[in-house]
């Protein structure tokens, strides 16, 4: 029986060779999802309030209660406003961002992460975190964060509710977050209004 000479091996071996690279790029795009760069999604949700405003009361002024209310008012009273209690302007970090971020307590004492204006990026896996963080946002792991859910979309106005149990006080700074490659869009940091 005549041995094979290696020659006759080799289109089976450029065929694996093939097979392997075209399984390694479609990985490599699923991964890394580089068409989002060209892509974008629009959100316009209204305030979650009575006519869609905020208050911008300082959070040390007192308010009016029922009893102190003369009866014949009760019908022209205002419904209760939410009042904004921290505000920032979105930086870009990793990806071009721009917006406002605000928290705003909302009269039932729930509390709500608004971006208006939001303008970044689309990426895979993107998150909106609150983080004790402020100006390094790329060790944002070990600062530690609380993400308030996946990201609506790229541009346009959105909410996030707050969890009850969350201090805001240790909320510094909002962040557009990449939970697959541990990289911030932007970030607003926050200050009390």
């Amino acid at each position: 029986m005549p041995l094979k000479n290696s020659s006759d091996r080799k289109p089976v071996y450029i065929a694996l060779v093939a097979l392997i690279l075209v399984i390694a790029i479609g990985v490599a795009l699923a991964l890394t999802q580089p068409w989002r760069a060209f892509t974008s999604s629009t959100v316009d949700e209204a305030f979650p309030a009575p006519g869609g405003t905020v208050a911008t009361a300082s959070r040390d002024e007192t308010a009016t209660t029922g009893k102190d209310m003369d009866p014949t008012d009760a019908d022209t009273a205002e419904p209760a406003q939410p009042v904004e209690v921290k505000r920032g302007q979105f930086i870009s970090v990793d990806h071009e961002t721009s917006g406002t971020a605000l928290i705003a307590e909302l009269p039932d004492g729930s509390r709500v992460l608004r971006l208006e204006d939001l303008a970044s990026l689309d990426g895979p896996d993107l998150r909106v975190v609150l983080t004790t963080a402020s100006g390094d946002y790329s060790a944002l792991g070990d600062a530690g964060y609380v993400t308030l859910g996946a990201l609506k979309a790229t541009h346009g106005n959105q909410n996030y509710a707050i969890p009850a149990d969350l201090d805001l006080g240790t909320a510094n700074s909002v962040v557009i977050w990449c939970e697959r490659f541990s990289s911030a869009f932007g970030a607003a940091e926050l200050s009390t209004v």
